[in-house]
């Protein structure tokens, strides 16, 4: 499904976020990533979307290539693939419904976006994943007005409404306490065992990585330093693997 080769990034001011990374993600597989801070987590979801341009290497999706992709072709790629982010990064002066909309952006023209002029069958669809995340009452609210938790569970709402086959979230769960973390965190496991979504999950918690992740890859100053699964990491090891503060 998804194919990294080789993969690396060199910010301009010479640091090295990613040094030599291969994997191959198959379908159906919930996949943790743990790192200390600065260990290229975040830039290896952001390089697979192309948020973050590699320095070098290739990316795969379904075998089109991502990497050196045009912008339209880069386009419908990223149609596949949902993204969630730490900082949930809404539109907060928006409703909730338009902030799930914007799932939709990339089937759309640039001019339907910019008047909200969405086809009703995604603002049915917009209300049915609502639901099904429990904020169906949240709609009309301004997403700056809801907690947290519930600000994540609009940024899965996004990210499903693109009906992905990869999502990418990036410390999901950081932000919130550890009650509503596990809530996001089973919403995350319903996707990929009820939808076969694929899911590469960003955590910083190695408590949640054993009890998420069907597989587990550990990253050191860049590169990968375990691929594997978590019954084979002892606790010790796992430690290892992220921030102790």
């Amino acid at each position: 499904m998804l194919k990294i080769e080789q993969l690396c990034k060199t910010y301009k001011k010479g640091a090295e976020a990613l040094r030599d990374v291969s994997l191959i993600v198959e379908e159906g597989e919930f996949v943790v990533v743990l790192g200390k801070s600065g260990s290229g987590k975040s830039t290896l979801l952001r390089c697979i979307n192309r948020l973050v341009e590699p320095t070098s290497g290739r990316i795969f999706l379904n075998d089109e290539e991502i990497t050196g992709a045009s912008n339209s072709k880069l386009r419908q790629l990223r149609q596949k693939i949902g993204m969630v982010f730490q900082q949930y990064n809404l539109v907060s002066r928006c409703s909730v419904q338009t902030n799930v909309l914007t799932g939709k952006l990339a089937s759309i023209s640039t001019l339907a976006s910019v008047f909200n002029l969405f086809p009703r069958v995604d603002f049915e669809k917009s209300r049915q994943v609502l639901n099904r995340l429990g904020i169906a009452d949240k709609e009309g609210d301004r997403a700056d007005k809801l907690s947290g938790g519930q600000q994540q569970r609009v940024g899965l709402a996004r990210a499903l409404m693109q009906e992905p086959q990869l999502i990418l979230a990036d410390e999901p769960v950081s932000s919130l306490d550890p009650a509503t973390s596990k809530q996001i965190m089973d919403l995350l496991a319903e996707f990929n065992k009820k939808d076969g979504v694929a899911v590469i999950c960003n955590l910083h918690l190695p408590s949640l990585a054993r009890e998420y992740g069907t597989r587990i890859i550990a990253l050191s100053e860049g590169r990968i330093v375990y691929d594997g699964p978590a019954t084979e990491l002892s606790e010790t090891q796992l430690n290892s693997f992220y921030d102790s503060q």
